[in-house]
């Protein structure tokens, strides 16, 4: 049961950190669940940069708040993923996936009806909110005790035509294993995505953590301890926020769609 407690309450940490750094023991722990995970013939592709200095971490977060200003303010960020936002709870009912605008930070709520126009996107500008969500964005990353970075081994990608995709599934395998020993642990974990939008400032964090030309850094995660109010209940099933089984669960052929498990 306690592993079950784990699988559904794994959660993404969208709010800051307890300032309390990470343990020696939990990183070492951390790092073990990931080296634990499978890989197709244990070839292990992955590899882990452990940031814990200051100045370091400082930079990823202006690196960050900057990039989440840029994507804001041109409006690719909106037009390339618009796929997954919900705009109303009827909405979020029908599709239950994706992100329910009402939980976006408080300088977007008064745009969510216009974050696709080019009228919208030019009042935002105007009014400074790429700038304000990129410096929440900034001082959220600033605050973050220890950051872990990703890496795979170029030549274990290119090794045969399926290689990057079983090096991309095994380093999943690893970092969901990362994910779940979080929530053992009281800690959360949250995907720096935004420098990954603007290639130029990925290219300037490569640099600077002085990745080599035989690893390629695939992803950036900030952790820490979270504070006890800020821990999220067990995943329900009826969530309006999760599919149920019977949209993503067939039984032996896709023609047939898993029955009786939706009210389970």
């Amino acid at each position: 049961m306690e592993f079950l407690d784990a699988l559904f309450g794994r959660r993404t940490t969208n709010g800051p950190f307890l300032p309390d750094p990470v343990s020696e023991e939990h990183q070492r722990l951390l790092l073990k669940a990931a080296a634990s995970a499978p890989s197709q013939f244990n070839s292990q592709p992955w590899r882990f940069l452990v940031i814990e200095d200051r100045s370091t971490i400082e930079t990823i977060a202006k690196i960050s708040g900057e990039s989440m200003t840029a994507v804001i303010s041109e409006g690719s960020f909106f037009n390339r993923y618009k796929r997954h936002f919900r705009f109303s709870a009827e909405e979020m009912a029908e599709h239950r996936s994706g992100m329910y605008f009402d939980k976006l930070p408080a300088p977007l709520r008064p745009f969510t009806k216009a974050v696709f126009t080019s009228a919208g996107i030019s009042t935002m500008r105007m009014l400074r909110v790429p700038q304000t969500l990129g410096e929440e964005n900034r001082k959220l990353v600033a605050g973050s005790p220890l950051i872990l970075g990703v890496m795979l081994d170029r030549r274990e990608r290119e090794a045969h035509p399926l290689a990057d995709f079983y090096c991309q599934f095994s380093m999943g395998a690893a970092m969901e294993n990362v994910w779940l020993t979080t929530v053992e642990l009281g800690m959360g974990i949250q995907f720096i995505s935004f420098p990954m939008e603007v290639p130029d400032q990925w290219a300037r964090l490569t640099e600077m953590l002085a990745v080599p030309d035989d690893l390629e850094l695939m992803a950036l995660y900030r952790l820490g301890y979270v504070p006890e109010t800020s821990q999220r209940p067990a995943i329900d099933w009826s969530s309006r926020e999760r599919r149920p089984p019977s949209q993503f669960v067939f039984r032996e052929t896709c023609r047939t769609p898993q029955s009786g498990w939706d009210e389970s």
